[in-house]
């Protein structure tokens, strides 16, 4: 990707550290949930208007419909920050055009439903009292403004008045309003530039004007046009400072210097959808947090908000396992690099921070495991956490522990000797049951692996 400042490393600095954010779909497609006149409409929730073949017309009484009552600007926020999440990316605008905060350049925003008060200007004022760094998905799409072409195929609205230019004034008067009136915002997050209308130079040109807002802001690579599908890596020259894989996590990650970001529904969907119960487990979610970690990546996990307002129950138990997790074993994800294994080892994963190794235990039931090829004198190693005292427990469907297990706070020493093959760790009875259990590992100097041939193993 093209690099515009001198600065990049600096303002890369706070998203290489948080390695986990929290994504949010939220507008009037909630209402429907993925209903529309008793029809269950298949695809994502957020892109009825589109799967349903709905005209503006058909989708502006939803606007009136829109009042949620229960939003909790500190509530969203607390569950973010709880959860281990160190940022928030929600959508200002999708691409129905809807805005969640009160435009001055539009009736078609918050302003215009019974609710009546600026989501943005909520959750910015709460983020900043929390601390987490708020950052903005913009659509370049917009199914609903007048001038954006192309229209879809059933939208008979006349297209001879329509100016893509004058559409581009619009988006840009609509980000100079979010950027300059929201405070510091870490990410521009941009989706929707694969249709025709969009070019490289357009791309380039909302880079350097956002940039000009906000010097110190983050714009993703969906700015442009080199976005390479659903891998999300920009190949070529073009603008964005960071890859956007969806919904997958790339198999050995891409070297060092290159920043990306994995994001990712809960179930099946982004936006609320009432019959989308696929939840996945929080194990899921923590192995796929761990991967990205272990690859350089960071994990932007999505939520989809009630109409009412609130997060489904089922989300806020998974989030509050990950956070457990993380509030004990945090050290091993915030601010650490990519494995120095060019392979996902076939019992777990690996980050890396200076001279130490986090090696996170994906199977226990081994009696040991190798880090094959690693060359580095070994100091020591140990449990990141505290080992059982006493007691047994069990974990459910979401990694809840239940049962009578005591935690001690020493941290277990853990066997490990260098060999022909690499390292060889024994895995002590402690660890087996335990939920991604950690072990670190601490190197005498610079950490050598010798090239030779690695299995990459799939997260199970």
């Amino acid at each position: 990707m093209k690099r515009y400042d001198i600065d990049r490393e600096r303002r890369m600095a706070w998203f290489r550290e948080a390695r986990f954010g929290m994504f949010i779909h939220w507008g009037l497609y909630a209402v429907p949930g993925g209903v529309w006149k008793g029809r269950d409409i298949g695809g994502v929730g957020e892109w009825i208007f589109n799967s349903a073949q709905l005209t503006v017309a058909d989708y502006e009484p939803l606007q009136s419909q829109f009042n949620p009552v229960q939003f909790s600007a500190k509530e969203w926020v607390r569950t973010a920050k709880d959860a281990g999440m160190r940022y928030i990316v929600i959508t200002s605008k999708h691409h129905d055009g809807f805005c969640l905060w009160d435009s001055k350049l539009t009736d078609w925003d918050i302003m215009g439903t019974p609710f009546k008060r600026d989501i943005l200007k909520a959750l910015a004022t709460e983020c900043h009292k929390q601390k987490i760094r708020l950052c903005f998905y913009h659509s370049i799409m917009d199914w609903h403004h007048p001038d954006y072409l192309p229209r879809r195929g059933w939208d008979k609205r006349p297209t001879a008045e329509a100016n893509f230019g004058r559409y581009i004034e619009y988006m840009k008067g609509q980000l100079k309003e979010l950027l300059t009136n929201y405070g510091p915002i870490g990410i521009a997050w941009f989706d929707g530039e694969w249709e025709g209308t969009w070019t490289h130079d357009k791309g380039e040109d909302l880079y350097k004007f956002v940039r000009s807002l906000q010097p110190s802001i983050i714009v993703n690579n969906r700015v442009d046009k080199g976005r390479q599908g659903m891998k999300g890596m920009t190949k070529g020259d073009f603008a964005g400072d960071y890859g956007t894989p969806e919904q997958e996590i790339p198999a050995n990650g891409f070297g060092e210097g290159v920043d990306w970001e994995s994001c990712m529904t809960l179930n099946d969907t982004w936006g609320f959808k009432t019959k989308d119960m696929n939840w996945k487990s929080a194990e899921t979610l923590l192995k796929n947090l761990i991967d990205c970690a272990s690859k350089g990546g960071n994990y932007l996990l999505n939520v989809g908000p009630t109409p009412e307002g609130t997060f489904p129950k089922p989300i806020v138990e998974r989030l509050e396992v990950m956070g457990g997790w993380l509030k004990t074993h945090g050290e091993a994800i915030y601010g650490t690099q990519a494995s120095p294994f060019p392979k996902p080892l076939p019992w777990g994963r690996v980050t890396r921070k200076g001279n130490k190794l986090y090696l996170h235990v994906f199977d226990t039931t081994q009696a040991q495991i190798i880090l094959p090829g690693l060359k580095t004198k070994l100091k020591g190693a140990r449990t990141l956490m505290g080992y059982p005292k006493t007691g047994a427990f069990t974990i459910d469907s979401l990694g809840n522990r239940s049962g009578s297990l005591t935690l001690g706070k020493a941290r277990m020493p853990i066997p490990a000797v260098g060999s022909p093959e690499g390292v060889r760790i024994t895995l002590p009875e402690a660890l087996k049951g335990q939920l991604l259990p950690v072990i670190v590992l601490e190197f005498d100097g610079v950490l050598v692996v010798e090239p030779r041939q690695f299995l990459s193993a799939p997260i199970k």
